[in-house]
């Protein structure tokens, strides 16, 4: 997953290790963290696969630039048709990309998403009424305020996801 964000962020243009770093922690950094450690083996390995070109600069601080070759931009396109996953928050990785996505595949991609989410949603608000309907006939009720809490939660953040997927689905407004 490492490769695929950085060649989209070299979309935007050459950059350094240090610039790349700096730019993802800038825009997805909020759901997605890089170390040095990762970002630079990461950068070996995909100058070696021809996906993308190093250039040094030739200054004093010995700075390479990476630019995307075309074998990154494919293996980039393919990683945002696979469907879309919550583990790990891959799935937001994947949109914020979607702008260099065709509007079909776009779609598509994002309804199947969508008809995972309302499944959870479906699935969880029934074991809430299951549990709703055993608490009927608990004496400690407020024993098991927490766990109801975590169930709770679980359901508003489908439900969150679920109404932000229909708003960026018909592009709405996003302020």
């Amino acid at each position: 997953m490492i490769e695929h964000v950085i060649v989209g962020m070299l979309l935007q243009g050459k950059m350094s290790g240090y610039d790349l770093k700096k730019v993802i922690e800038q825009s997805i950094g909020v759901f997605y963290k890089i170390s040095y450690g990762s970002l630079y083996p990461a950068l070996k390995r995909m100058t070696e696969r021809g996906w993308i070109n190093e250039e040094e600069t030739g200054n004093s601080k010995n700075k390479k630039l990476y630019s995307v070759q075309p074998e990154g931009i494919q293996s980039f396109h393919l990683w945002l048709k696979e469907p879309l996953q919550a583990n790990k928050r891959e799935h937001l990785l994947k949109i914020f990309f979607y702008d260099h996505l065709d509007e079909p595949t776009r779609l598509q991609q994002l309804e199947a998403y969508q008809r995972g989410v309302q499944m959870q949603i479906a699935q969880m608000e029934h074991v809430q009424q299951i549990v709703s309907g055993e608490l009927e006939h608990i004496v400690n009720k407020e024993d098991y305020y927490y766990r109801l809490s975590v169930m709770d939660y679980g359901i508003q953040f489908f439900k969150m996801e679920n109404h932000w997927l229909e708003m960026i689905k018909n592009r709405g407004s996003l302020t």
